[in-house]
């Protein structure tokens, strides 16, 4: 089973070395916290003079850590404290630490004689060393204990650990809460401001609820007007009008998305009205695939950039000027891009722009509010870019990218 947690990430490593020691001391037992690998994560308490020694000898210290490892193991698979003898032939213990099935490490104690006819019942977590520098006088022990006291030691540090990671789990799953309740008043506050931020874009629509039915019945009747006087150009106008006010006052756009293939409609719409303020003054091309028209995008997205085109790029020229919006899917987001000739944007005014900070460069929501839109319903995956080499003719390049998670 996958650990879910490492041992000196889950307990405090310095908290546990003050416990070890003062129970090796109390105890009169040597003492150490191995991890999950064998590998110790506290400095050994009560250690012999024996011990400490074999644990620096390149011959004898890799046996010490693999009966370490061994010993933990062995405790892991029974869920209890296990008795055993190590390779040199002391009596030691393996007490496990276990979250719920996930094994963390052990302790591991001993370096003690018990009495001898149950010490021979005892089996090696490893086979007896043969190496000629360590011969049984050595292993003789300084230290006895009787064996029903070691084994009631090892479950009283079996209670103890367990208290410890309970604690500690408890601990855990308390901040995991805090930290998700943290993310859901984050994306509560996210939200709030994706509403707030829909207030300015919402306003030139809520002018004209008072009465919209009213009004687009004496937009139909200017329309018919129009046709029967024959002003062919009047009535498209009108009827161009009546269609962009029916989408700023749609009455299921309280999310404040919209699909991209209504958004070009309305684009289209408003176009079509400087059309034929302007006929000869612009030409325009909108390159954007089938595929990509149900994509949900955010409401008002694309006009007031094309409305800056119109303020700044087509209104102070005298030449003709192009506007071209493409679009470009990839696997997962959608790329748009919007292309003019004019003569560009200085690079400290783009930044301003950017930030909200240039009233001039400044449509009616404002780029900033789109930035804004983008980033609340995308996140870090919503981009918004400008550039400009700023020379005549050479024009501004808008770049729009969002992730093409939803479709209508």
């Amino acid at each position: 089973m996958k650990n879910l947690y490492r041992l000196n990430e889950f307990l405090d490593v310095e908290r546990l070395q003050t416990l070890q020691d003062y129970f090796s001391e109390s105890m009169t037992i040597a003492l150490v916290v191995v991890d999950q690998q064998g590998v110790p994560v506290t400095q050994p308490s009560g250690f012999c003079q024996f011990c400490l020694n074999a644990r620096e000898q390149p011959t004898l210290a890799p046996h010490c850590y693999q009966c370490d490892d061994a010993g933990g193991r062995a405790a892991m698979k029974a869920a209890k404290p296990v008795v055993y003898r190590c390779h040199c032939g002391f009596v030691e213990f393996a007490v496990p630490i276990l979250i719920h099935g996930h094994y963390l490490g052990a302790f591991i104690s001993g370096q003690i004689r018990v009495e001898p006819n149950k010490e021979q019942q005892i089996p090696f977590i490893l086979p007896l060393a043969q190496t000629s520098d360590v011969t049984i006088a050595e292993r003789e022990a300084d230290h006895s204990l009787p064996y029903q006291r070691f084994e009631s030691i090892a479950y009283t540090l079996l209670h103890v650990a367990s208290y410890l990671v309970e604690q500690a789990y408890a601990n855990n799953i308390q901040r995991e809460l805090h930290q998700k309740e943290i993310a859901l008043n984050n994306e509560y506050k996210k939200r709030v401001e994706m509403e707030l931020s829909l207030h300015e874009a919402e306003f030139k629509a809520l002018s004209y609820q008072i009465n919209p039915h009213f009004l687009f019945n004496v937009l139909n009747t200017i329309g018919r007007l129009a046709y029967l006087e024959d002003a062919p150009q009047t009535e498209t106008m009108v009827f161009n009008f009546s269609d962009m006010m029916r989408y700023l006052l749609q009455k299921n756009n309280s999310t404040g998305v919209i699909t991209l293939g209504n958004e070009l409609t309305y684009v289209e719409n408003y176009i079509a009205i400087q059309k034929v303020r302007m006929p000869h003054r612009f030409d325009y091309n909108i390159d954007v695939p089938e595929s990509c028209l149900a994509i949900i995008c955010p409401f008002l997205l694309l006009q007031p950039l094309v409305e800056n085109f119109f303020n700044y790029v087509v209104e102070p020229r005298e030449g003709k000027s192009t506007l071209t919006i493409r679009a470009y899917p990839d696997d997962s987001h959608l790329t748009i891009t919007l292309q003019d000739n004019g003569d560009g944007i200085a690079p400290e005014q783009i930044q301003q722009i950017k930030q909200g900070q240039n009233n001039r460069h400044k449509t009616g929501i404002g780029i900033n509010n789109i930035q804004n839109r983008l980033r609340l319903m995308f996140g870090e995956q919503g981009r918004f870019e400008i550039t400009s080499p700023y020379k005549p003719n050479q024009g501004t390049s808008i770049t729009i990218q969002f992730p093409m998670a939803y479709a209508r």
